[in-house]
């Protein structure tokens, strides 16, 4: 679809901009990147409105992913707005615009009008899953920070990033919205899935609840243990590992190797 492009384009031509912010002393205005950036997640949320349509809500695993890169997409327009995060951009927008491209590109089979409450657990999931992978990358922006300060590297890419606390601090931030979504995910599957303990939802049911029980055990120990640096970013890769394979691994195998519906 020409829409696609089209967004997958402006996604990227935002990410340039950041690149060139980064490399120019000062910086470009917002506008050099926020517009195109703007731009591509109305298109990107217009291709699936347009879709639906047609053959009604998708939620197979292109879908999804897509879903995903947009809501990610969205989340680092909000940070990048309110502060020195152009590196997340530089990562999440084209990030985005893969997910896009790929969804542009799979088959869209006509599918079951889904009943408003599994409607309500799907969003809670991919809001979900949007926040704690952007956690994911801020926790690995972290640790990139903290190495290059710990050897004294002063790179320019520095410049895209906010103070090591305040990119810690956003980082934790991100985690608790996550986790709350993630924990109405699971509550609404509990209440809403039929089957929720089925065979072919057990795996996915494991690890999510695993996923949760990492990023709990975290920010319990934020709290109550001040825990920071690489013990965070550790506790956050592998929370997120875990679930990505609840989800989106799952979907991979089932749908695309077992040729079933999720």
């Amino acid at each position: 679809m020409t829409i696609v492009l089209i967004a997958a384009l402006l996604y990227l031509l935002a990410a340039a901009a950041l690149v060139r912010g980064v490399a120019r002393e000062p910086a470009p205005g917002m506008i050099w990147w926020a517009a195109p950036a703007l731009g591509a997640i109305a298109l990107h949320v217009a291709a699936h409105v347009l879709v639906w349509r047609e053959v009604g809500a998708e939620l197979h695993f292109f879908a999804a992913l897509s879903l995903v890169g947009l809501g990610m997409a969205a989340l680092t327009v909000l940070y990048d707005a309110r502060g020195r995060m152009a590196a997340l951009g530089v990562i999440v927008f084209p990030i985005a615009a893969l997910t896009l491209l790929g969804y542009g590109q799979a088959a869209h089979p006509a599918s079951d009008t889904l009943d408003w409450r599994l409607q309500l657990h799907a969003w809670f999931a991919l809001l979900a899953y949007a926040a704690l992978a952007v956690a994911a990358l801020l926790a690995l922006l972290l640790w990139a920070q903290e190495r290059a300060l710990r050897r004294r590297e002063f790179h320019r890419w520095l410049r895209a990033l906010p103070p090591l606390t305040e990119l810690e601090s956003l980082l934790f931030r991100t985690i608790w919205v996550g986790f709350a979504l993630l924990t109405a995910t699971l509550v609404t599957g509990v209440l809403f899935v039929d089957d929720f303990f089925a065979q072919h939802l057990m795996h996915k049911t494991v690890l999510s609840v695993l996923s949760w029980l990492a990023f709990g055990a975290l920010l319990f120990g934020r709290w109550r243990y001040g825990w920071r640096g690489a013990r965070a970013v550790g506790w956050t890769l592998a929370a997120m590992a875990l679930l990505v394979l609840a989800f989106f691994g799952s979907k991979f195998v089932l749908e695309l190797v077992l040729g079933r519906t999720v």
